[in-house]
């Protein structure tokens, strides 16, 4: 069961974290949901917090994970 939580971005929209698996989806504005594998819970607790959600999934996710 997803627990979509909303992100302070212009551009992504909302993110859902399975903590067992370290599994992340992150839904853009445009709709699209990408999946990233193996995500520590520092890193997903980082991007909900972050002052700017897109320039953290940049710098700590974007090419960081499968």
């Amino acid at each position: 069961m997803a627990n979509w939580q909303p992100l302070q971005s212009s551009n992504l929209r909302r993110c859902d974290y399975d903590i067992e698996t370290g599994r992340l989806q992150i839904q853009f504005y445009s709709g699209k949901i990408y999946a990233y594998g193996e995500v520590p819970a520092s890193v997903y607790n980082g991007l909900l917090e972050a002052t700017s959600a897109g320039k953290f999934f940049n710098e700590n996710i974007k090419d960081q994970y499968s």
